[in-house]
């Protein structure tokens, strides 16, 4: 059996029987307005980020949002990958008010490989976090709601979730950053590390594996949002996937072997997003920057309906709010908050 036909027969476990009911129904209930909050890649120890922590973290119990999602990298790049690291991410997340949404970064598992990381073993990393951090159906927060996830709490692909709120489709993507996990060569798997040829040779499977659940993931929740007639969908993943490479008539980014990792996905977003009359929008960190647009994909030509918002990110210790109108033609609007410390 193929990884594609076992992730469709997979199904989506251990829903509870509300989030089911707001799947099925969800055209029929009243679409009200309502926001929600976005941030990630923090806080960053070699920057100094914890110190500014607080005031951020107030700034979001402060708003009306209904709930907040989380990009990934909880740790900078080149500090060690140890286990207070994921515990005090959910100390974090737990703070908050309202539900948060916790999506997997690179710096928090594919990098754990490399020798400032520690030289861990990043795929048992990558376990940790789903038998850690992903142990029951419902979000974070002090007041927390239930998540729709792609497997049962500790196993592959856990980390991908989807809720539905007054007929948005939410859906959370473990597509991190240094090229999706998938490696390129012999020198690009020793690079600053100590793994061998055959670590990188299960680093690639994984890679294949999860890019396959990924796909699958995404096209039951586009499904999901055109059989409900859904006004928008938010993707969200933590890589970003090359966006920002020059575009030309006469060179396709997509080329960049260092971007090769996220191809598969891209291209069937784009063809996801064709299919669909509704907004998508489309958000990631990696970056550290602020920004809006209509990504390219191909020289000439845009997905009308398909909007890319990246988060901040160390240092830059601010957030993103998305007030959401299902009624409205855009759907979205996207307002950043410049947290101003004490």
């Amino acid at each position: 059996m193929t990884m594609n036909r076992l992730i469709s027969s997979g199904v989506r476990l251990f829903a509870s029987a509300g989030l089911i009911i707001g799947l099925s129904f969800a055209s029929a209930q009243a679409e009200t307005k309502f926001t929600f909050g976005l941030w990630g890649d923090m806080p960053y120890a070699k920057a100094k980020d914890q110190d500014k922590m607080p005031a951020l973290l107030d700034s979001i119990n402060a708003s009306d949002i209904a709930f907040s999602i989380y990009d990934g990298d909880i740790k900078d790049g080149s500090s060690k990958c140890t286990d207070d690291v994921y515990s005090d991410a959910i100390k974090m997340f737990n703070t908050l008010k309202k539900p948060a949404v916790y999506i997997p970064g690179d710096n928090e598992w594919t990098d754990c490989h490399r020798l400032n990381n520690g030289g861990y073993d990043n795929l048992e990393r990558l376990s940790y976090i789903r038998k850690t951090m992903f142990t029951g159906p419902n979000s974070y927060g002090e007041q927390t709601m239930p998540l729709d996830h792609q497997a049962k709490p500790g196993e592959k692909f856990v980390e991908n979730t989807r809720f539905v709120k007054e007929g948005i489709v939410f859906v959370g993507l473990n597509i991190p950053g240094s090229n999706n996990n998938k490696i390129l060569d012999d020198k690009d798997c020793t690079n600053k590390s100590a793994r061998t040829a055959d670590l990188c040779a299960l680093d690639n499977k994984e890679y294949e594996e999860r890019d396959a659940a990924n796909l699958a993931w995404m096209a039951e929740s586009f499904k999901i949002a055109r059989d409900t007639k859904a006004p928008g969908i938010v993707l969200d993943w933590q890589a970003d996937p090359g966006f920002d490479l020059p575009e030309t008539e006469d060179a396709n980014e997509r080329d960049n072997p260092g971007f090769s990792g996220y191809t598969n996905f891209l291209g069937k977003l784009v063809a996801e997003t064709e299919n669909y009359a509704g907004q998508v929008l489309i958000v990631h960190g990696d970056t550290h920057f602020f920004k809006l647009d209509k990504p390219l994909y191909s020289p000439t030509k845009v997905l009308p309906n398909l909007t890319r918002l990246q988060t901040f990110g160390s240092p830059s210790i601010h957030w993103v709010k998305v007030a959401v109108d299902p009624a409205s033609a855009n759907v979205f609007t996207i307002d950043p908050v410049i947290v101003k410390q004490k």
